[in-house]
């Protein structure tokens, strides 16, 4: 039996691929149960870097529109937040991609 040793040998290249880490968008509903005050203190105590003037901002925007989006971003961050909101009282619509 013979062997033929090949001079070019196949190299199995490894292909990185990158995928982005999935993100949620955290919307708050409007009710007929929380003030504005309360919607408010609530965005600030939660949301990072959340401004009271930006969190009156969203509340109006919430009871003018019927919902708003508080917050986008990673998943798990997102499902913090909401969790935090509803403890709070707040009316929260599902998690949604974003």
């Amino acid at each position: 039996m013979t062997y033929s040793k090949s001079s070019s040998s196949s190299l199995l290249e490894r292909q990185r691929t990158t995928k982005k880490y999935p993100e949620a968008r955290v919307i708050v509903l409007d009710d007929d149960v929380n003030t504005f005050e309360h919607v408010v203190k609530c965005l600030v105590k939660i949301i990072p870097g959340m401004k009271e003037e930006r969190a009156w901002e969203l509340a109006k925007e919430v009871d003018k529109e019927g919902a708003a989006e508080v917050w986008c971003g990673q998943l798990e961050q997102a499902e913090l937040y909401h969790q935090q909101l509803s403890i709070e009282g707040l009316t929260m619509a599902p998690l949604e991609r974003c």
